[in-house]
């Protein structure tokens, strides 16, 4: 018994030379491709890259909206000013700690919870929609909520609930600014770190963990060596996000404490509002946004290249 094949239909036309530039057809064609993006990248580039062009074009002047006539060109002269100032190395400090520590911690807690949900109970579901819950409120009404609620030293919940044990009457907005303001920015943020690692465990094959247990391996043990490395490019990923997102708060410290007492609690963002809103200095407050976003730009690049590394290297192991 035979079988034929049939052979694929020619081209129409003879194949391109090496070399040869692509025929306008296949030119058209990628144009029509690209097409559908192309608003989209417009849209990117008036929003974004114009706004920054604008601000390094006034990072090069000196010029204050109290003084009419000061524009003038200076050059460089306000980014040497922004290293010089003990105050925006000071703010810049504080933003570390806000955005390091509320990360770190929003992490922890963030994975807690998500092993206590990961086991069956009865009404894990509702449970796991409270839990969410502040992450869905917006950042404005959740420092409202924290500023006139909870830290309020008169009608403030956190000291009547600390009555009984002598704590009634603390300041806390006073006394612990920066703390206050991450307090609210881990409340709000440790739900989106529960549900990016409860994704991870949930992902994470059973087999092994039962194997573990039947070669007489404890909990501990299982978390150790097999949980915690499951779980790595997914932490890896919810500190870059978290990171990037916190570094450019604003909402929270102007709700707060309005970056007080003094610049106790200011962070980068609101020190450029002040300086350029407050103040008026609309040269050094663009130096300070250019070197930020430098800063930021840096920072970001190295993190994510080592979340894709991360990603990278268990899909290559899988």
């Amino acid at each position: 018994m035979t079988s034929t094949l049939e052979r694929p239909a020619a081209p129409s036309g003879p194949p391109p030379a090496p070399g040869q530039t692509p025929t306008r057809s296949a030119r058209a064609e990628g144009w029509v491709r690209r097409a559908p993006l192309l608003p989209a990248l417009v849209f990117t580039i008036v929003v974004t890259q114009i706004p920054f062009l604008l601000t390094i074009f006034y990072s090069l002047q000196s010029w204050n909206l109290v003084r009419p006539g000061s524009q003038q060109w200076v050059w460089f002269d306000n980014y040497v000013s922004v290293f010089q100032d003990s105050q925006f190395r000071g703010v810049a400090l504080n933003t570390v700690i806000m955005t390091l520590g509320s990360v770190l911690i929003a992490v922890v807690l963030g994975l807690v919870l998500a092993l206590l949900l990961n086991r069956h109970f009865i009404g894990r579901g509702i449970v796991r929609t409270l839990l969410v819950t502040p992450f869905l409120i917006t950042p404005v009404a959740a420092a409202l909520l924290w500023k006139t609620t909870l830290l309020d030293p008169t009608y403030g919940l956190i000291n009547f609930v600390l009555s009984p044990f002598g704590v009634g009457e603390e300041a806390w907005i006073s006394d612990f600014p920066l703390a206050s303001v991450m307090v609210a920015l881990i409340w709000q943020w440790t739900p989106f770190m529960m549900l990016l690692l409860l994704a991870g465990l949930q992902s994470m094959p059973t087999d092994q963990i039962e194997a573990a247990r039947m070669d007489g391996a404890g909990a501990w043990a299982i978390f150790r060596e097999l949980t915690l490395p499951h779980l790595r490019r997914f932490i890896e990923l919810g500190t870059v996000l978290g990171a990037i997102y916190l570094v450019n708060t604003f909402d929270a410290v102007y709700m707060i404490t309005q970056g007080g007492p003094g610049t106790a609690s200011a962070n980068l963002p609101f020190y450029i509002y002040q300086r350029a809103f407050l103040g008026f200095d609309i040269g050094q407050s663009a130096a300070m946004g250019v070197v930020v976003v430098v800063m930021t730009i840096i920072v970001a690049t190295f993190a994510l290249r080592l979340v894709f590394r991360s990603f990278g290297a268990a899909e290559g192991s899988n």
